[in-house]
């Protein structure tokens, strides 16, 4: 496709950046230090997160509301969505007097809902998937009641309007060569190319899918067999089917669409959250995911990040960084055998914290298969970091306790 048959061109970006002037967050845009130092690019990061909905998602949504004619507003708009989108379309519309309606799928969690309501959308819940949701969607709201459809992402008003991203992370850090961007539908990285390549045709535009669903690269690949789907906690960019319209953007204007596991996705959460002190859901965090799984790639160079969206469930979040914990041993899990008589237990507690751990929990087990004079303890304690770990595990077997290696993050010998 030719950059004259794109059906969003560099002068829609700039001409979305207008109409949604001061009616969205401009994001900071800043230099990481710690990042920079760990990765060995130059790391920028973009913090959509801090729109009112969290979301990029409302800079699409805004646009294509705003394109809307007297007669569609009327009639209102319609959207399919699970999460970010949903609520980015609820807010702009009610706030510009048109009436919204979100299909959403059953089994949507409730937190998402009752957002979505209390943004003024209307709420339906139908079908088990997205699928399921745009078939309702285009046959009872827009086939009957001519309501006019807000895609997620397949969309040249909604592609135009993620690009304004990529504009504002220019005029912030005109240094960048390189963009990281999430890729779910495609929509954020199609409008950002778009308008990256309008500054300068050089920047590296580079697309990051969660492993489980890979849709962009398994459409290039001609290979849908490739989306293997099941659970991710980026569950944001978790879409089995590009869009047609970004499928070509993608085409045209990205240079390598990476993958990154679960794992790699966890320790972005959590170093964005210790280091930038921000929240970020799965979908984003992939950009740093991506940047910290394969850091040789990128190194030397001005690389912008963006954190898509902040939208994570809390409990989701807690399970997330304690895991993190221990992938990094700062919480270890160890089996303490003992005597079971009186002192034993203030003994491997003298013993911890003298080595400088604190004991998180601790469990007494009498009933296994060891000794009948014998109990075992299992304790989780905080340490500062990997040696320090290794340092509390010595310090008890020295001490003359029998220890065994510890679950997570760690291997003790």
């Amino acid at each position: 496709m030719n950059a004259s048959q794109s059906p969003v061109s560099f002068d829609d970006v700039r001409r979305a950046a207008q109409v949604i002037a001061g009616q969205i967050v401009r994001t900071p845009c800043t230099r990481s230090r710690v990042l920079s130092k760990i990765t060995g690019a130059e790391v920028w990061i973009k913090f959509e997160n801090f729109q009112f909905t969290a979301s990029f998602k409302e800079r699409g949504a805004l646009n294509k509301l705003a394109s809307l004619s007297e007669a569609e507003r009327a009639a209102g708009v319609a959207a399919m969505s699970a999460g970010n989108h949903a609520q980015g379309v609820a807010y702009h519309a009610t706030r510009l007097g048109i009436k919204s309606v979100i299909v959403m799928p059953g089994n949507t969690p409730f937190t998402k809902v009752r957002n979505t309501r209390e943004l003024g959308g209307e709420v339906i819940l139908h079908g088990e998937t997205l699928a399921d949701a745009q078939a309702f969607l285009e046959t009872e709201l827009i086939g009957k009641r001519g309501m006019t459809l807000v895609h997620p992402y397949d969309d040249p008003y909604v592609i135009a309007g993620q690009g304004t991203v990529a504009l504002e992370m220019l005029e912030q850090a005109p240094e960048l060569d390189t963009l990281i961007v999430p890729v779910g539908g495609g929509g954020l990285i199609s409008g950002m190319a778009i308008a990256a390549h309008g500054v300068d045709p050089a920047i590296r535009i580079v697309g990051v899918e969660s492993a489980a669903y890979p849709s962009a690269y398994a459409a290039l690949q001609g290979d849908l067999s490739l989306v293997k789907g099941g659970q991710t906690i980026a569950e944001g960019i978790a879409v089995k089917n590009i869009g047609h319209l970004t499928l070509a953007i993608i085409r045209e204007h990205v240079a390598e669409l990476m993958r990154v596991d679960e794992q790699a996705i966890e320790r972005a959460i959590g170093l964005l959250a210790s280091i930038e002190k921000v929240i970020a859901e799965g979908a984003g965090a992939v950009g740093l995911a991506a940047l910290l799984t394969d850091p040789a790639r990128f190194a030397g160079r001005h690389v912008g990040l963006v954190v898509s969206g902040g939208n994570v469930d809390t409990r989701l979040l807690a399970s997330v960084l304690l895991r993190q914990l221990v992938n990094e041993s700062r919480l270890i899990s160890l089996s303490i055998v003992i005597e079971d008589r009186p002192g034993f237990l203030a003994r491997v507690a003298g013993r911890i914290g003298e080595s400088g751990g604190n004991i998180i929990q601790v469990h007494h087990e009498r009933l296994h298969r060891g000794h009948a004079k014998d109990a075992t303890l299992e304790v989780m304690v905080e340490a500062q970091d990997e040696a320090h770990a290794r340092q509390i595990f010595d310090d008890l077997a020295g001490a003359g306790f029998s220890v065994r290696k510890g679950a997570g993050g760690m291997e003790f010998e």
